[in-house]
């Protein structure tokens, strides 16, 4: 036989640091590196049932797909095996040479001082293998793909310090060897009932048999029968239980073995439908955001199966992009076992799985924010930015995700979001018919926006949104219960029906004795702007700037400069308080050079108030030094 030879190779750096903080007890629960273990060898016989649909030879006249678990307690070594899928040499480097293939430098910024939080972090950050080094100061992973040949079989060893070897075996069976050398500390797992109460705990839910081996003794401490496997865990499919006999616990677990998640799952939805078209569902909203949320390589966490055959995972064609924080599963009666993406994307039945997956998630998040605020803030803290992605990607629903949506406002002292637009309705004015709002680069931009004045001093509420994804909503979210939607940065802004006689006089009054001042500053301002003219909206800013009507707005601009896209130049108009000594001092200034002067200032403040930037800052400067040298 030719001899094989044992290649050498380094993790990155990142990949090193992951491992050190594994290594050095990062997990507070040491055991869950089992459930991880008999997580991916459950994947793997899933795996090979599905390619096995097109290709029995792949079984290898070994149909009964199991994982097992045996132990050597002279050598100190814990060993998971399973006959599923197994891996070809490229994918040993590629699933266990590389940690989270991408993103690991996002991870890390992440990370924190806190412990705790760290250990909530690195299980959404998903490196469920690499939890073997938690117990284990040296891993061997023996695998050959099935359907292939006996000499094509991988051995992989890593002592977790920062490489690892490859080396070339032959191996009679298909599947998967994990073994784990384990450190004194860590012997307990080597006692069989320890591992039966793991089993028990973490993986009762499994759908293939999980085996230990074990042997009878008398009572004196001698063999009475040979070495057996016993099965510990039910093995039946939580799915196709009846929900009356599956615990909270049963559920939770069966998430974290779904997602490689080590928070329990803040609810979740078991649902079977028979009839036109057969399916069960189990869907569940996470505690925690994954890390990677709104990276281009992030995945749905939907699961398809079709009569208990595991067919896909990143079943992406049964829910919106904008629930791709989903986990869980659908299993289908109605779709063929070999169904494909491709045939997936013109099939009716998974337009109709979509959309019932659909409102079910949205009936769940509505009935948890009916009864129980708390936990929904909890929902809405980690995903609320996904979910005002809905109102533009699915208009039939648009109704149902406005009511989940949340706000902070003028109502409020905070940055929270916790202001529903129902809550907003519910405290309108009588004669108000509008639902006013604010965008902004930040919370406290927004609320110190000088928009706000006149709605201040009138008590009328408006809603405030700061988040990049709040201009983009709001050009697809047009109205609620009726009312419009209305921003308060527009030109087109109307609150005469809140005016009295008086004061509409007095805006009259004002604008025919400011007509003079309004074309001197066109005139200097030119091009620069759409438009001038006075307002007695204001209270302490001398002066802002609002967009017209149906232009673009500020935020919208930045959102696609932002993304890399050309934004049209907005053409603003320009509003003078005429109650403002500074504006008073300027429409006094008969020297037309100190006019512009004043004209630059308070234009270039009401600039910064509404972009927080000028485009050219050296003129706004120069004309404050020259008032300045004047006065």
């Amino acid at each position: 036989m030719t001899e094989k030879t044992v290649e050498k190779h380094n993790f990155d750096t990142d990949a090193k640091k992951i491992l050190h903080l594994m290594i050095h007890s990062l997990y507070s629960n040491k055991e869950i590196f089992l459930r991880e273990l008999i997580s991916n060898a459950s994947d793997a016989t899933d795996k090979l049932r599905f390619k096995a649909l097109s290709n029995d030879e792949l079984y290898e006249n070994d149909v009964n797909l199991r994982v097992r678990l045996s132990v050597d307690k002279e050598a100190g070594t814990l060993t998971i095996e399973d006959n599923g899928i197994g891996m070809s040499r490229d994918e040993v480097i590629d699933n266990l040479g590389t940690i989270a293939k991408s993103g690991t430098t996002d991870f890390f910024k992440q990370l924190s001082n806190d412990q705790s939080k760290d250990n909530q972090l690195i299980g959404q950050f998903g490196v469920g293998f690499y939890s073997s080094f938690i117990v284990a100061d040296k891993v061997s992973v023996i695998t050959r793909l099935a359907g292939a040949d006996k000499s094509e079989a991988v051995l992989w060893e890593s002592t977790g310090e920062g490489e690892y070897s490859i080396e070339g075996i032959e191996k009679e069976s298909r599947g998967t060897v994990v073994t784990l050398h384990l450190r004194d500390e860590d012997r307990e797992f080597l006692d069989d009932w320890r591992l039966r109460e793991v089993i028990r705990k973490y993986s009762d839910h499994i759908g293939i048999p999980v085996e230990v081996l074990t042997t009878k003794c008398d009572e004196e401490g001698k063999k009475t029968d040979h070495d057996k496997w016993e099965k510990i865990n039910k093995a039946q499919a939580i799915w196709i239980r009846s929900k009356s006999d599956i615990t909270d616990v049963e559920y939770q677990e069966f998430y974290k073995h779904l997602s490689h998640d080590f928070v329990d799952p803040l609810l979740w939805s078991h649902n079977r439908v028979e009839g036109k078209n057969d399916y069960t569902s189990l869907l569940y909203i996470p505690s925690k955001a994954p890390w990677n949320m709104f990276n281009r390589d992030h995945k749905h966490g939907l699961k398809l199966y079709v009569q208990r055959v595991f067919i896909m995972d990143d079943a992406s064609q049964f829910i919106p992009n904008y629930l791709r924080f989903i986990r869980g599963l659908i299993d289908s009666n109605d779709l063929p076992l070999n169904v494909s993406r491709e045939l997936l994307q013109d099939n009716k039945v998974t337009q109709t799985l979509r959309n019932a997956c659909t409102k079910r998630v949205l009936t769940m998040l509505e009935r948890l924010a009916n009864s129980n605020a708390e936990k929904y803030q909890i929902f809405w803290k980690e995903f609320g930015s996904v979910l005002k992605e809905g109102p533009a990607e699915d208009l039939s629903n648009r109704t149902n995700i406005a009511s989940l949506l949340r706000f902070s406002s003028t109502n409020c002292d905070d940055s929270e979001q916790t202001i529903s637009l129902a809550d907003y309705v519910s405290r309108m004015k009588k004669e108000q018919d509008k639902i006013y709002f604010l965008t902004a680069d930040s919370y406290q931009a927004a609320k110190t926006s000088p928009h706000l004045e006149q709605f201040k001093a009138k008590g009328i509420e408006v809603i405030l949104m700061y988040e990049r994804i709040d201009e983009w909503l709001m050009s697809y979210l047009l109205e609620f219960e009726s009312k419009k939607f209305q921003a308060i940065s527009k030109a087109d802004l109307d609150l005469s029906k809140f005016e009295d006689d008086r004061e509409k006089e007095k805006r009259e009054d004002t604008e025919k004795a400011f007509e003079s001042v309004v074309e001197r500053t066109k005139a200097y301002l030119g091009e620069r702007v759409k438009d001038v003219r006075t307002t007695l909206k204001l209270s302490e800013t001398p002066a802002i700037v609002v967009t017209d009507g149906l232009d673009m707005g500020t935020q919208m601009a930045k959102l696609l400069a932002a993304s890399g896209q050309q934004a049209p130049e907005v053409k603003y108009i320009f509003e003078i308080n005429p109650e403002h000594v500074l504006v008073k001092k300027m429409s006094e200034e008969a020297d037309e050079a100190i006019f512009g002067r004043w004209v630059e200032i308070l234009f270039g403040q009401a600039m910064l108030a509404e972009r927080g930037s000028l485009e050219n800052p050296s003129q706004y400067l120069i004309s404050v030094n020259q008032l300045l040298a004047k006065g």
